[in-house]
């Protein structure tokens, strides 16, 4: 993300990375005007009975009050629904911006963005300097790509090889295994930059194989083995959740709220030090125990949801007379959902409450 100006409620801003569209999704809040270059149909110069269709799109300056937004995570599109308050034409129509990567938007508030827009949004430039890191899990008959974004694990392609290496003539077998290994590794070079890092992590020694073929291919580039003990997603989480590859994600905001939710796990299973539920939570915030709150990013921002009977965007504030610190917790990791599974905010505690 880039900042082009910025106020105390207006932001203009340049969307460079889908992480960034991510972030916009969650700052598109309902209210809220956004305005960017989009296309209208000129019904005005339409002839007299042609359809509507049929006009000429022409660029304007469209500026919508926003009703609603719709991204599939890592997708290339933020689709930002709303009403025209201010264009050439239309006003009081519905008209959707389809943002991707590139677009300059800006985006206004009614009154000041609170705290944690602000925190997010600093998070996405310094998360800009940073790429995104390649994690291949490797069995050996099936290959999966993942990339590890700043805020989330998302999954690329799958190969799978059916019968080979299971049954028949050993010779067959390492022939088609060789063979498969060989084909993945060509599409996985081409679907990554040459400045991506990479991981390749799984059970067995299948990754090993695999960086001699890709290596074959492509000397110069550099990878690193990593053993772990289950395949699939859960491996590649479990690459983040048990710091295999802190050298690489150490400074990844989905590296450190993975370490926090296990510390959550922990102290649950123990008994220790966390508070989670409603009652505990205005508890802990009454009594200034609270070190961390984790709250999942979206519940933040949902106007129904309460803590005490306080919007839960405005308990918050709380934090900052106890000294208390907010993370905001993606859900597009298998730690982030298990949040949700937990009501969405939990707080790490100072001490234990009786």
């Amino acid at each position: 993300m880039h900042i082009l100006n910025q106020g105390e409620n207006h932001w203009k801003l340049r969307i460079e990375s889908e992480d960034d569209l991510w972030v916009l999704a969650r700052l598109a809040s309902n209210g809220r005007h956004l305005a960017m270059l989009g296309e209208r149909r000129d019904t005005t110069t339409a002839e007299s009975g042609s359809r509507a269709k049929a006009a000429e799109r022409k660029k304007m300056w469209i500026e919508l009050r926003i009703l609603s937004t719709e991204y599939q995570s890592y997708s290339d599109i933020l689709r930002v629904h709303g009403t025209i308050v201010q264009a050439p034409m239309d006003i009081g129509s519905h008209h959707t911006h389809l943002i991707e990567v590139g677009d300059d938007i800006e985006l206004t508030a009614n009154e000041p963005f609170p705290d944690f827009d602000a925190t997010l949004l600093k998070d996405a430039i310094d998360s800009s300097n940073k790429s995104n890191i390649a994690v291949v899990v490797v069995e050996n008959d099936e290959i999966i790509l993942f990339e590890i974004t700043s805020r989330g694990l998302r999954e690329g392609a799958t190969w799978t090889m059916r019968g080979g290496g299971k049954r028949g003539d050993v010779r067959t077998s390492e022939s088609v295994a060789q063979s498969f290994q060989k084909q993945v590794a060509k599409e996985i070079l081409a679907a990554t930059s040459t400045e991506l890092p990479m991981i390749l992590c799984g059970p067995g020694h299948a990754r090993e194989k695999l960086k001699s073929v890709i290596l074959d291919i492509e000397p110069e580039r550099t990878l690193r083995l990593i053993a772990t003990s289950m395949a699939g997603r859960a491996g590649a989480n479990e690459i983040i959740r048990d710091g295999l590859a802190n050298e690489f994600l150490q400074d990844y905001a989905i590296n450190k709220e993975m370490q926090l939710l296990e510390e959550v796990w922990a102290r649950i299973s123990s008994n220790g030090a966390v508070a989670y539920g409603q009652q505990d939570l205005a508890r802990a915030m009454e009594e200034g125990a609270i070190e961390t709150l984790l709250v999942a990013i979206d519940l933040l921002r949902d106007e129904e949801t309460e803590i005490d009977g306080v919007m839960l965007s405005t308990w918050i504030r709380g934090l900052d007379d106890i000294g208390g610190k907010l993370v905001q917790c993606s859900t597009e990791h298998d730690a982030g959902e298990q949040l949700m599974g937990l009501g969405g905010v939990v707080a790490l505690l100072r001490y234990k409450m009786v």
